[in-house]
């Protein structure tokens, strides 16, 4: 029985492992989408901006509040671009977020 509990113990590190590493990834792309979309909005302080993008992540499960966000901020300043852009962008800084994480 002790083999069978060594490797649920295991998985279950793993998961946490996994999980804690997705949500770093996940905090560090909001981060980066913010900084990016400060630049876009001409923001004065692209790092408060990029703080607000992270805490707007908080508001529900998923990532569409912070889609909902930009959005809003979009339009209120004119900027065009569509839902489908955000979340690709969305895709991209992830990508280089996992990275940046692996790197460090």
């Amino acid at each position: 029985m002790t083999n069978m509990q060594d490797r649920e113990k295991a998985f279950e590190s793993k998961f946490a492992l996994d999980e804690e590493l997705k949500f770093k990834a996940e905090a560090r792309r909001n981060k980066l989408l913010g900084l990016w979309a400060a630049e876009l909005l001409g923001k004065s302080d692209p790092a408060a901006y990029a703080g607000d993008v992270v805490a707007a992540d908080f508001e529900e499960a998923g990532h569409e509040d912070v889609v909902r966000k930009l959005r809003t901020d979009f339009d209120a300043a004119g900027v065009a671009l569509t839902d489908e852009q955000i979340r690709l962008k969305m895709l991209e800084l992830l990508a280089e977020a996992v990275t940046q994480i692996e790197n460090s």
